[in-house]
Parts: C-alpha cells; structure tokens; sequence
C-alpha cells in the first residue's frame, strides 16, 4: 500500500466520485453537441485509430422534434454496466484466465470516461477490449476467432482497436519523441529505442505486464540476449531522457548564434556594425528635422 500512494496509476487512474461524474457528464454532452450538429452520434472509426462523426443525416436540421433523443447519463451508466456483466459472461464462455477479464474490464471502463456510449456502442468495444486484453496478457486469441465465437463480425473489433489503446499509443509517441532529442538513436538501436518507449509510456497507463512482454519477444526472436542486459540499455535510455533540458530558447541562442556568424564570415560583425552605426545616424537627422 505504502507504494500505491506514490504510483502513477493512484495519480492517473483514481478519481473521487465528482470527477467520475464530471467525465461522464462531459462526454454525454458532447454527444449531444454533435446529434444537434448531426443528426447523429455515432463516430467512424479508421483502421490506423483515426475517427469522425458520420456524415450529416437529410433531415439533421429539421426541428428538434423529428430528431432521436439523447440518452441520459444515467441511461449510458445502465448500459455501461450491462455491457461489463456481459465481458464477464464472454470471459467465462472462452474459459479465459480472471486476469484477462480484470484487464478487459479496466480497458473497458477507462475508455467510458472520455467516450459516451452514444459515440461508440459498448458492444463493439466490450469485444475490442477483451481482445486487447487477452494480448496484454500473453494469450492470444485472433480477431476472427473471438468474433465467430459470439457471432459477431470480427472487423469490428480491430477497427477500434487503436481507439482502446489509444491514449497508450500517444504517450508512447511524446515519448518516442523525447527520445530522440537525447543521445539514445547514437546509442541504441531502433527496437530498443521502441521499447522504452513503450516501457515509459506503460508506467503511466499500466496497460502490459512488461517484463513478461519483453520475454515473450526475446523468445520469439530466438535471442540469446536476457532479459536483465535489454533492461540495462532501457534503464539508460530512460536516464538519458531524466537528464533531458527543456529546448533552448532564441533568446538562449543569440548570443552563440553571433559567435557563429562572425566564425563562418569574419567580415560580417563589422557589416553589422556599419549597419548599426548607419541606422542610428538617421535616426538622429531626422529627429533633428523635427
């Protein structure tokens, strides 16, 4: 416990019951900005994780009267927790480990605070959630094999794949941008650099059980490199990335970038001053005339 109070799912993952209610109230409402603008909730979803609203329906600016009606916040938690029971019930139907079905259901939840309902339905990502869950976890179901076991079609549940896992992809990337402002790409090769990346980005979303990740790859690739010797490059990457400084400024840089003028065109510091000179000049005669 004593660790709890100082990790980042505490900081991240934990609310008080206003903020829960504040999330979901937020993404109710946008919903209902967009059935007004619309005519319609429902987002699209890209493969690559990308989405929009669908386009306007013919009769989106007709009165408010002809339009469907919003679901409530309380209506969206309702189904929210139709949809948990019912992970539960596919979970136990493909005999998958508790683990599995935990992971799936905090995957399921998190998503919900920034989505309505109304945006994406819960039957979709109830099913992405649990497929993203049984990879987390080292136990792998394919796509197709989950959708043909409930009889739904499996496209679906990789076209929101990227938009579960999306918040873990976006902090992957600043950090894979971070990075590569370091001395790392000089040091490491490319799938180190990805995955610490990955690593850094999992402390805050707590998303893989990494050590059993890195495992599974190195024995898939056959290495004979162990586990403790990738850690030691990580735990190096991720001190070069600590000991990061914020970028320079112009203002940090004027003075090194006239030094460097005058290095590449030795004349240019005396062109300057002429210039200078000049322009102050004229700017005496003509207060004179004035």
């Amino acid at each position: 416990m004593a660790d709890f109070t100082t990790s980042t799912h505490r900081a991240k993952w934990i609310f008080t019951p206003q903020e829960l209610r504040d999330k979901y109230k937020a993404a109710n409402q946008r919903a209902k900005q967009a059935l007004e603008k619309y005519g319609a909730t429902r987002m699209e979803v890209d493969i690559d994780g990308s989405f929009s609203y669908a386009e306007p329906q013919s009769d989106a600016k007709d009165s408010a009267e002809k339009r469907p009606k919003p679901l409530k916040v309380e209506e969206e938690q309702l189904l929210r927790a139709f949809y948990e029971f019912k992970i539960q019930d596919v979970c136990d139907a493909f005999k998958f480990p508790r683990k599995i079905q935990a992971t799936a259901l905090i995957y399921f939840k998190r998503f919900y605070l920034q989505w309505s309902v109304m945006e994406h339905h819960p039957k979709n990502i109830m099913l992405t959630c649990i497929y993203a869950a049984c990879k987390a976890e080292e136990n792998h179901v394919s796509a197709e094999e989950l959708g043909k076991g409930i009889e739904q079609d499996h496209h679906v549940i990789l076209n929101n794949e990227m938009l579960v896992l999306q918040r873990m992809l976006e902090a992957a990337r600043m950090e894979a941008d971070k990075i590569m402002r370091t001395e790392a790409p000089l040091l490491f090769p490319p799938g180190q650099l990805a995955l610490a990346a990955l690593r850094r980005a999992n402390v805050v979303h707590d998303i893989l059980d990494f050590e059993r990740y890195l495992r599974s790859i190195l024995s898939r690739q056959q290495s004979t490199q162990a586990i403790s010797e990738l850690s030691v490059s990580l735990n190096t990457i991720d001190s070069l990335i600590c000991k990061l400084e914020a970028p320079p400024t112009s203002k940090d840089v004027k003075h090194i970038d006239r030094k460097l003028k005058s290095c590449l065109d030795p004349g240019s510091h005396d062109k300057s001053k002429k210039r200078k000179h000049r322009s102050k000049e004229s700017s005496t005669e003509v207060q004179d005339l004035s």
